[in-house]
């Protein structure tokens, strides 16, 4: 028994292949299988598998895997879901290093417990399972098509990774029209084994492969996926498609990280942290895809639009802000550049507006004066038809521009609107793998996609800041609240946690009586604030359990009586451990600061604007642990209400890196220890810069059966 894991590499590149239930029965998915691989060339052996015996395609069928005299790197099952665990024995008793379960009927139909004893076992023999549930693969390196999709599949330079097989089989026939060469296509249907960061060690270094496209439908091991996008984005463009959208937890109402966290909102965000491209549909995601397999990287970021008509020029200008192209501005080197190609009544500034008049030569001297200056990165070419836009003289024009522009490493997009004339040239050009677009807007997101890429690519990388957090001291807080069975932890022990962390809270204590509240307060100095301490009372404030802007003894009286009056008609049988005095924080900017175990990627952190209008303004931002301080700045930066920091109206600028301290330190908090599900500050009172902040209010909820 070996349970060392094969090389991926033998999944795709198999020297051996069973095909285990192949079928005579042409109409049969055993059959069809067999077919592919046969008339797709693949130059390996293959070994057809059933009981029966005889012939297949030529092949030999052994009765038995045990029966092939040789080792055997792949086993791809296509048997009922009853017989799979036998299966998967005699492959294990083989030595097979891989078996893609083509077969359906587990845990998407609710049999997760047999899906599962199949991959203990398969795992426990030195054994890799794809699927189940899947139409196979398909890899551009040894001419394998080992699935039941169509016969032939274009071959290219993307990868396709998908986790819904019937797309994934509409995929290589869309990737045919769209003449999109594919070095890969592979199903990874219920992922309960290999998923896409397994997949990803193979297609990052592979060098057929230009662009990876992945398709999910729901995330398993997220913090595996996390770290091995961020390598991958290095290397090649990724872009995925996300279908589904949140389902939350019963415990995310608890917390405003949790109630804010919806998957959605996660993936985005996380995606971008790995630079992954996310597509909003899948022609959006083909578009990308053929355009950035054969684009080269922009050597800088200034970009010029070339048109014929000013509105067009307008709306490439919209998408170019939508899609963070920038946009060359500098007009005397536009003017110095563009004047002699432009006619007198056009304009030189960018767009570069040629007139109604332009002909082909317009666009061919306009489009070489751009190319051949070091100030211009990439170019956006518009073309709106007109009387004299003449068909046969502008196709040879974008041919040879876009060749020249490849030549000279230099990216460039073009869009072309009008009649079925103008129609039939954008499809004879785009079969020629020439990037031009009926839709202004598609275009630019090409562009937009290739420089999101190239930026991923040429950010400098951080190394995750590491904070030490006294674990010891922290776990004693934590068990202490699990012997008592609570799910959360007190005000004054979520104080003693960010204490542990060194982020700064108010001077506090807890009071039993009303004279220990006023000598508390006293010693304190006022103003105080006032909060009940209970187990039974997570949301204090709902419930009149907080009592703020206390000026002298008569008030810190009153409200004490006040809050346990409030808290008893509340809830009668609340257990209430006593009343908390804390310093009154200053006014200042209300940051809030989660952090929180996702479902799907783990630890996750989240900053925004604070306060009580959190849930209402949704302005916040998150990220994957752990983080850099670069990654915590980002994170500020995406808020709408990052101005606010910055200083608005006379105001100063407030302290920022207090800021990003805490969300490097509430962050290791969790990483800290694996008994805490939540935690939240709100708000965290931010002060003019140099002045720091204090944490006023803080909340821990627990992993729940932990």
């Amino acid at each position: 028994m070996s349970t060392q894991s094969p090389d991926i590499k033998l999944l795709f590149e198999p020297r051996t292949l069973a095909v285990i239930g192949a079928s005579h029965d042409p109409n049969k998915i055993g059959y069809k299988i067999v077919q592919n691989i046969v008339s797709n060339g693949y130059g390996g052996r293959v070994f057809p598998v059933n009981p029966k015996g005889g012939e297949i395609l030529g092949l030999r069928v052994y009765r038995s895997v045990r029966d092939i005299p040789e080792a055997v790197d792949v086993a791809l099952i296509v048997v009922p879901a009853k017989a799979v665990f036998q299966t998967v024995q005699e492959c294990a008793a083989h030595g097979v290093k891989f078996v893609p379960i083509i077969s359906s009927g587990f845990s998407e139909v609710g049999n997760l417990e047999e899906e599962r004893k199949i991959v203990t076992y398969a795992r426990a023999h030195g054994m890799r399972v794809l699927g189940p549930n899947i139409f196979g693969l398909y890899s551009v390196t040894p001419s394998l098509n080992a699935s039941f999709g169509p016969r032939e599949i274009p071959k290219g330079n993307v990868a396709i990774v998908t986790q819904s097989g019937a797309l994934g089989v509409a995929m290589i026939g869309k990737a045919a029209a769209d003449k999109m060469g594919l070095s890969a296509i592979i199903s990874v249907g219920n992922k309960a084994d290999i998923d896409e960061a397994d997949l990803l060690e193979y297609l990052m270094p592979h060098r057929e492969t230009r662009v990876i496209l992945i398709y999910i439908e729901g995330v398993k091991n997220g913090d595996q996926l996390v770290r091995a996008l961020k390598r991958a984005s290095k290397e090649k463009p990724i872009v995925v498609i996300k279908a589904g959208r949140s389902r939350r937890g019963a415990i995310a109402a608890a917390s405003h990280t949790g109630s804010l966290a919806g998957t959605t909102e996660v993936f985005d965000a996380i995606m971008k942290q790995c630079g992954v491209l996310r597509a909003e549909s899948i022609q959006e995601a083909f578009n990308w895809c053929k355009f950035l397999a054969t684009s080269v990287l922009p050597q800088g970021v200034e970009t010029v639009i070339i048109t014929n008509g000013g509105g067009i020029g307008v709306i490439a200008t919209d998408a170019c802000e939508k899609y963070s192209v920038e946009l060359y501005d500098d007009l005397q080197i536009l003017e110095k550049i563009f004047s002699p190609v432009t006619p007198e009544f056009g304009s030189t500034k960018n767009p570069i507006d040629l007139t109604g008049q332009a002909t082909a030569e317009h666009y061919r001297r306009a489009l070489e004066a751009a190319l051949h200056n070091d100030a211009i990165h990439s170019v956006i070419a518009l073309y709106a038809e007109t009387a004299l836009f003449d068909i046969a003289s502008f196709e040879p024009m974008i041919k040879d521009s876009f060749n020249a522009f490849q030549a000279q490493g230099k990216p460039i997009v073009f869009s072309a609107l009008g009649g079925e004339k103008i129609g039939q040239l954008t499809e004879t050009l785009r079969h020629h793998g020439i990037p031009l677009f009926a839709d202004v807007t598609e275009a630019v997101s090409c562009l937009g996609a290739l420089y999101a890429h190239s930026r991923y690519r040429s950010r400098a990388e951080e190394l995750p800041e590491s904070i030490q957090i006294d674990a010891s001291a922290l776990e004693r807080i934590v068990e202490n609240a699990r012997r008592e069975h609570r799910g959360f932890l007190l005000a004054h022990e979520a104080q003693q946690l960010l204490r542990i962390a060194h982020i700064p809270v108010p001077r506090s204590a807890i009071a039993h009586t009303l004279d220990e509240a006023v000598r508390y307060a006293d010693e304190i100095g006022y103003p105080v604030v006032l909060k009940v301490v209970s187990r039974d009372i997570l949301h204090k404030s709902d419930v009149g359990g907080v009592a703020l802007d206390l000026d002298n003894p008569q008030e810190v009286a009153d409200a004490y009586g006040a809050i346990l009056h409030n808290c008893r008609a509340y809830k009668p049988n609340a257990v209430i451990d006593g009343i908390e005095v804390s310093q009154q924080a200053s006014p200042g900017t209300q940051i809030i600061i989660g952090a929180r175990r996702d479902p799907s990627f783990g630890p996750i952190l989240m900053v925004g604007l604070g306060g009580i209008y959190v849930e209402v303004m949704k302005d916040v931002s998150f990220r994957a642990l752990p983080i850099s301080r670069q990654d915590a700045l980002d994170m500020l930066k995406e808020l709408k209400s990052y101005p606010l920091l910055l200083g608005v109206r006379g105001e100063e600028k407030r302290d920022i890196e207090t800021v990003i301290d805490v969300l490097l330190r509430v962050g290791s908090l969790l990483l800290a220890s694996e008994g805490i599900s939540d935690i939240e500050i709100n708000p965290l009172i931010v002060y003019e810069q140099g002045r720091g902040g204090i944490a006023v209010d803080a909340r821990v909820l627990l992993v729940l059966g932990g």
